[in-house]
């Protein structure tokens, strides 16, 4: 099993401890309904957190966050099974089956000459599912939550659509309508008819998810994100007038305008947020002398470090704490630098790195490429690293 599959199995065990008679009596007490406000907090705290990850914050945050939601599920899971409805190994199956039948272009059948086409498969695989469970096909449009941010839906909706061909043929179009809609808020505006500004206004909302789908641009996200800056501008507005010992309320328009463009100023001075894929650290191996005596130290001390003993080479003690690995390794009794291992994305990764490195730094590369996966490199300071696709 792997370790993703070992922490589950964890987590399950550790919610059903916490349902049993003797667990705790708030986790017994909840129910469907207690646990809904729950859920959606947990799903917002994720999004806040993966806003200041995509700004340049930093990542264990947004794990952190992540294992929260996922409590929730496991959560929601127990109360299932403990009326026999079904387990987390049922929703896990689920999904495991969903996302294999709606992909047969990766692990099914693929066109002849080997180009997917996923999204046009994609309404019609959608619709067989439906009339498997239901007797018919349904909507197109099925699948889209009701309760879901209404910019959210629009956009999902008008996304759907165009999988059956549904859809303006360009951004020109979609912009036209948009300036067409603007033209007709207007004219409500001027009526003062208070159905008609609703209508109105709705439509050039909905033209505006058309439009964020087409420049593929979220309209949730992009209208989040222009909040957080005007939180942030305004609490700047506010700073700068308590530091200026004028009340809230009694500055003028043009005062404050100045502070806003003063925060501006500040925003555009920030270098823009790197976004190049992480290589995250997955394994620290470190040879020594008497691994017999190391792993008995280790097996003692790692669960008093919340970490756990796991299955490795038989020439290896090895454990984790579901995100990082440490491998101990006979090695000789003089120390010897570890070698530090980060995870590629892919072997051409792997072949991209091995590449740049030896064009820069000729000589340093000891071994590897595409073919193992792996390259072995060591720095100026005489210290090895491991740069691995599929590492563990």
């Amino acid at each position: 099993m792997s370790a993703a599959g070992e922490q589950l199995d964890r987590l399950v065990e550790i919610m059903a401890r916490l349902r049993a008679q003797d667990g705790c009596p708030w986790d017994r007490e909840q129910d469907l309904r207690s646990l809904r406000p729950y859920l959606t907090e947990e799903a917002f705290e994720v999004l806040d957190e993966m806003d200041r990850v995509a700004e340049g914050g930093p990542w264990r945050a947004l794990c952190e966050e992540l294992g929260d939601l996922l409590f929730q599920i496991v959560f929601h899971a127990r109360l299932a099974e403990e009326l026999g409805e079904f387990s987390m190994a049922d929703v896990s199956a689920a999904i495991s089956d969903k996302l294999t039948s709606r992909h047969p272009h990766v692990f099914g059948e693929r066109q002849a000459d080997g180009t997917p086409q996923p999204l046009a498969n994609w309404a019609k695989l959608k619709a067989e599912e439906r009339k498997k469970k239901t007797g018919r096909e349904g909507s197109v449009l099925d699948g889209v939550p009701t309760g879901a941010p209404a910019l959210l839906r629009a956009e999902r909706l008008t996304e759907k659509a165009s999988r059956i061909g549904f859809d303006w043929p360009s951004i020109q179009e979609v912009r036209a309508k948009l300036d067409e809609e603007l033209g007709e808020l207007d004219a409500a505006i001027a009526s003062g008819n208070r159905d008609e500004l609703e209508h109105e206004l709705g439509d050039v909302l909905f033209s505006l998810a058309n439009v964020a789908r087409f420049i593929q641009t979220p309209a949730e996200d992009a209208l989040r994100m222009a909040s957080r800056r005007f939180t942030t501008r305004f609490q700047h507005i506010e700073s700068a007038l308590r530091a200026e010992g004028i009340p809230l309320g009694e500055a003028t328009l043009e005062h404050m305008d100045r502070h806003w463009d003063a925060a501006k100023k500040v925003e555009k001075s920030l270098p823009p947020p790197i976004r190049v894929p992480r290589a995250p650290l997955v394994a620290l191996r470190l040879p020594v002398a008497d691994l017999g005596a190391q792993q008995a130290f280790w097996d003692r001390l790692a669960p008093l470090l919340g970490w756990s003993a796991e299955k490795g080479a038989a020439d290896e003690a090895a454990y984790g704490d579901g995100m990082y690995r440490l491998v101990f390794t006979p090695g000789p009794k003089t120390p010897s630098p570890p070698s530090v291992t980060f995870g590629a994305p892919s072997a051409e990764a792997v072949e991209r790195l091995r590449t740049l490195l030896e064009g820069t730094s000729p000589g340093c590369v000891l071994d590897g490429g595409a073919s193992t996966g792996r390259i072995t490199f060591q720095d100026p300071a005489g210290l090895r690293w491991e740069y691995a696709f599929g590492a563990g």
